[in-house]
């Protein structure tokens, strides 16, 4: 029979997020695995029906059913939180269910929500259509005019969202300035923090209440799996947003948080590397003549750059945005369509963060179901393209852009 281990001895104080990225887990198993163990199980053996009735009734510790807590979920958690410098992570199904967990908990009929008219298109549809159908009022806007976002509160006004960078402009908002006026006015912020990456940007060290990410994008890395996540408060957690998710069911499978566990691992190597090569192809871009604008926070071009930088870790990220010149919208949308249709390595897909550079076309994928007037609010225009930067060598993604880039005036 194997021999069971010993417990390894807890962590330092003081150690750097890349250690903790790689040391932050649960207690070990018995079998001394260096790799953490996968706890594939819908449910777990209780000791005796009393242990059984006290855990569930919360009285103590243990593992009693996976849609409550699961040890590879809670290795996730763990991890994340300890990334984020939050008190405590819950994770969720995807980036949109932890966004939805967001509002079920903390919002109610009659309250007040004020988020960037520049945010993700499901983010808009959920906070300004389906919130709406449950009494909660939702004001888009400016990302980055912090006097609109004043000017917009209300007494009813609960919760402040923002994405920063924004999907996919790339804009960047400034989470002190917001997350001040947020508690004036007895409101929380929340900071969706999925291109930054706790590796870039930690909203909550700068005064946000909440960080959501996305793990299906840069946690995980490679497009495995689907993920989201909450960093906030032991107490939001524990108390608001623990006893919803085992309720509404919307909790991360144990398969996937073991993915996302394992992609931190080499999360600040990849966030790094791929913002590198992001740069790099961003300059390249500035440059080319068949390109009207690029957006990238790296760029001093960048309306926010120097906040960016001021926040980013002096790291712009690995998202690119740039439009194509046109003198039509639809002639915007046949170029952008030839510029993506071109690409022999730049793979089309909608995810971000991966290891492979992909490539998209916001305003008919990720912005396709807002209105026209919706889109040019967020100016997302149909001539706008969005590139995730990989870990390819950033001159083979020069040379594959170039290659619908190059001729892209001959489209009409």
């Amino acid at each position: 029979m194997p021999q069971s281990s010993d417990a390894a001895p807890a962590l330092p104080d003081g150690l750097h997020p890349d250690t903790l990225a790689l040391h932050t887990s649960i207690a070990p198993s018995p079998y001394g695995e260096n790799s953490d163990a996968l706890y594939l199980t819908s449910c777990f053996v209780q000791p005796s029906a009393a242990a059984s009735a006290r855990r569930f009734a919360g009285d103590e510790d243990g593992y009693t059913y996976s849609r409550t807590s699961n040890p590879s979920v809670t290795a996730f958690e763990q991890r994340l939180a300890a990334l984020e410098g939050s008190e405590a992570a819950i994770g969720t199904s995807s980036g949109m269910a932890a966004i939805l967990l967001m509002g079920m908990g903390l919002l109610k009929s009659g309250d007040h929500v004020i988020c960037s008219r520049s945010v993700f298109g499901s983010t808009i549809k959920l906070l300004g259509s389906e919130f709406a159908k449950f009494g909660v009022e939702t004001s888009f806007v400016s990302q980055t005019d912090v006097a609109e976002w004043r000017a917009a509160v209300r007494p009813s006004t609960r919760l402040l969202f923002a994405e920063t960078p924004t999907n996919p402009l790339t804009e960047v908002c400034d989470i002190r300035a917001l997350a001040d006026l947020a508690h004036g006015a007895g409101a929380l912020l929340a900071a969706d923090n999925t291109f930054s990456t706790p590796v870039l940007q930690r909203p909550m060290a700068l005064g946000a209440d909440l960080s959501i990410h996305s793990g299906t994008k840069f946690l995980d890395g490679q497009g495995r799996a689907m993920a989201g996540a909450i960093c906030a408060s032991r107490q939001l957690v524990d108390d608001v947003f623990a006893p919803l998710i085992r309720t509404a069911g919307i909790v991360l499978a144990p398969f996937n948080a073991w993915v996302m566990h394992k992609g931190m691992e080499t999360l600040a190597v990849r966030v790094q590397a791929q913002s590198r090569h992001a740069l790099r192809v961003a300059q390249w871009l500035e440059q080319h003549p068949a390109v009207d604008r690029v957006f990238y926070p790296g760029l001093p071009s960048h309306p926010q750059h120097a906040l960016a930088m001021a926040q980013q870790a002096n790291v712009g990220g690995a998202v690119i945005a740039f439009s194509i010149k046109a003198d039509t919208p639809e002639q915007a949308r046949a170029r952008a369509f030839h510029v993506i249709d071109s690409c022999r390595v730049c793979r089309i897909a909608t995810n971000l963060g991966d290891v492979k550079t992909l490539i998209c076309h916001p305003a008919s994928t990720s912005h396709g179901r807002l209105s026209e007037a919706q889109r040019q609010s967020a100016g997302v225009v149909q001539g706008l393209i969005r590139l995730s930067v990989g870990l390819e060598h950033p001159g083979d993604i020069e040379t594959d852009l170039a290659r619908g880039l190059d001729n892209a005036f001959n489209v009409a």
